[in-house]
């Protein structure tokens, strides 16, 4: 089983905001997968179902981006699954908008949900989708602008990259961390020739 985490925020208030691209892009798999996502006695929801004969398991924590590492140990205990089998889906403000970086382990690059994850599994071995959502604020309004509302204009210009995040994911659900960079060498080639 592979096991995929998004960090973001619950609640209303919080949807498709820039902390929630973690969130986003779960939503959108999960649709694509045609699973739902059903509330557990623990701190997050999960929708879990099997792609091609592989079982996957999709988390959103609900304890807020700060606490996001309750979960994944949870997970991490309860399924028994190694480190390289748990993929994280984070915003990230020191890429572009949209860009996107793969990580197979490493800090926690400022994100305090990823420094809460690395806290809770005790260890930086696990690997990483980080989606660029830029840093154009003034300094100290961080806060505002990662749960300031995307707009449309916004939208459109991450659409190409929130796609092939899907693609990376449902490489990963197949073949794992390997899979998952080969399939993001050959569509960064095939969006560069486009």
């Amino acid at each position: 089983m592979r096991i995929l985490l998004g960090i973001g925020n619950p609640g209303i208030k919080y949807n498709e905001t820039w902390h929630n691209v973690g969130f986003i892009i779960l939503n959108i798999l999960a649709q694509q997968l045609k699973v739902n996502f059903k509330p557990s006695k623990h701190d997050y929801y999960f929708a879990e179902g099997s792609y091609q004969n592989n079982d996957f398991l999709l988390i959103k924590p609900t304890t807020y981006v700060n606490n996001s590492g309750i979960a994944a140990s949870h997970i991490i205990e309860k399924y028994s699954v190694e480190l390289n089998d748990f993929l994280v889906i984070c915003d990230d403000l020191n890429l572009p908008k949209g860009e996107i970086k793969l990580k197979q382990n490493g800090g926690d690059g400022g994100h305090n949900g990823l420094a809460s994850i690395i806290y809770h599994l005790n260890s930086n071995k696990f690997p990483r989708l980080r989606f660029g959502i830029g840093n154009n604020f003034d300094k100290g309004d961080m806060a505002d602008y990662v749960l300031s509302k995307i707009s449309l204009k916004d939208f459109e210009l991450i659409d190409k990259n929130l796609n092939l995040s899907i693609v990376l994911l449902t490489d990963f659900i197949l073949g794992g961390m390997k899979n998952m960079l080969n399939s993001f060498s050959r569509n960064n080639n095939k969006l560069k020739n486009d």
